[in-house]
């Protein structure tokens, strides 16, 4: 019967870690990939820069003639009178009038004060907005699903370390009733044991809890289904080589936000440009081929038609128009000052917010290495403590403890690693040096 019980157990191990196997690894690599194709804030940015994009042209600057077709067909049934200067009288019921006029008409400003010029340069500065927003779109998201990934590599670490708890909290259990079988320990061990092993069952519980449910975060965040299955890498790898000079400097010509700023003001500028363009005459040319044919059932004319070639030219220069030119001007003025005043304050939050993180960056560092040796020496006193339980010269409350320090050394290494992967993404965000 033991041997029964034994080789279904050794077939579910077995069934565990081939199912544990055949799970897919996503790197965060492949995790970016997804991303930037699945995500919908990325696909909105997209499509809004390809509007920006389209709508870069000379014709939606003014700049190209308007060509229009005309067709206008007229009729009607009348009762009509006439009386001429002699007193003769011509009157007829139902009379019909039609006319009919058709052509083609050419409209063409070639000259609005440089407006047309300044509008195509801001509709070109418009791009540029669109795709710094993008980019800024890109790397928020980036950022999203490098601090959602590492974490649930951390999950995964807690995960493994509460597995090594239980695997020793079994052996302690089974040690205990080893020695309680041959008198040796007394039933009170063994149920503290027991005691033990269940709290640590039940911290694993929850830490799958939280691994699953960061799992689904994540491929949320990826734009799929949110039941696919998958393994992280086991370890959180920091860029412990950032300078903060470096990171300033990049900062300045790389940050989305700094960048549409900068857009910004020179949109405020092209606008003042177009307003100041009111003062200047504007010229249009015109022409034309018209055909124009009527017919008159009572009149001197029953019939007549025209058709040729019209052109001419129209020029128009606003003279008076309340002062709204001149508050316009001011007020264009005004905005761009505006745009100054916000490029100062992007660039000084900036400083401000790179000099903080990159200080907790550095702290983060340093608690790697205490962490990590930390990890080392409580790793180092279970195995010693483990050696004496057996032997019988320490109390479970003594074992209990060091295996205590040693899950939370690894779970506070663990955390030390991601927090400072954490500061590094926030640096190279801030820096608009996130790759993709």
């Amino acid at each position: 019967m033991n041997t029964k019980i034994l080789f279904r157990s050794l077939l579910v191990f077995f069934f565990c870690i081939a199912k544990m196997d055949a799970q897919e690894v996503l790197t965060i690599e492949n995790a970016l990939k997804i991303a930037l194709e699945n995500n919908f804030e990325i696909k909105m940015a997209s499509n809004n820069l390809t509007i920006d994009k389209t709508n870069v042209a000379k014709g939606n600057a003014g700049m190209l003639p308007k060509v229009t077709a005309t067709l206008v067909d007229a009729n009607s049934v009348q009762n009509s009178s006439q009386t001429r200067q002699d007193g003769t009288v011509n009157a007829l019921d139902n009379a019909k009038n039609n006319s009919l006029n058709y052509g083609v008409g050419l409209d063409w400003t070639v000259f609005d004060g440089f407006k047309m010029f300044a509008k195509l340069d801001q509709l070109k500065e418009l791009q540029k907005l669109g795709e710094a927003q993008l980019k800024r779109t890109i790397i928020l998201k980036i950022s999203a699903v490098n601090a959602v990934y590492y974490d649930l590599v951390q999950q995964q670490q807690q995960l493994a370390a509460l597995d090594t708890t239980i695997v020793i909290s079994t052996q302690r259990l089974t040690l205990a009733q080893n020695r309680f079988n041959i008198g040796k320990a007394s039933k009170l061990e063994v149920l503290n044991a027991q005691v033990d092993l269940n709290t640590d069952k039940v911290a694993l519980l929850r830490q799958k809890e939280s691994y699953a449910n960061r799992k689904i975060a994540l491929n949320q965040i990826l734009a799929r289904d949110s039941k696919i299955d998958f393994k992280v890498v086991d370890e959180v790898t920091v860029d412990d080589k950032l300078v903060l000079a470096d990171l300033m400097a990049l900062a300045e010509k790389q940050n989305p936000q700094l960048e549409s700023e900068i857009i910004n003001k020179r949109i405020s500028e092209l606008d003042l440009k177009q307003i100041k363009g009111e003062r200047y005459p504007t010229l249009n040319l015109t022409s034309g081929y018209n055909f124009a044919e009527s017919h008159s059932s009572l009149g001197f004319t029953s019939q007549s038609s025209a058709h040729g070639l019209n052109y001419g030219l129209r020029a128009s220069l606003n003279l008076f128009d309340g002062f709204a030119q001149n508050r316009n001007e001011k007020i264009a003025k005004l905005q761009i000052e505006n745009s100054k005043i916000a490029i100062e304050q992007q660039s000084l939050l900036l400083n401000s917010e790179l000099s903080t993180a990159f200080q907790t960056y550095l702290t983060n560092l340093e608690l790697i290495q205490l962490e990590e040796k930390n990890e080392a020496i409580a790793k180092q006193n279970l195995s010693i403590t483990v050696d004496k339980f057996k032997i019988g010269t320490i109390t479970t409350i003594e074992f209990r403890a060091a295996q205590l320090n040693y899950i939370n050394a690894k779970v506070r290494y663990s955390n030390a690693q991601f927090q400072a992967k954490l500061s590094e993404i926030a640096l190279k965000e801030l820096a608009g040096n996130m790759s993709f």
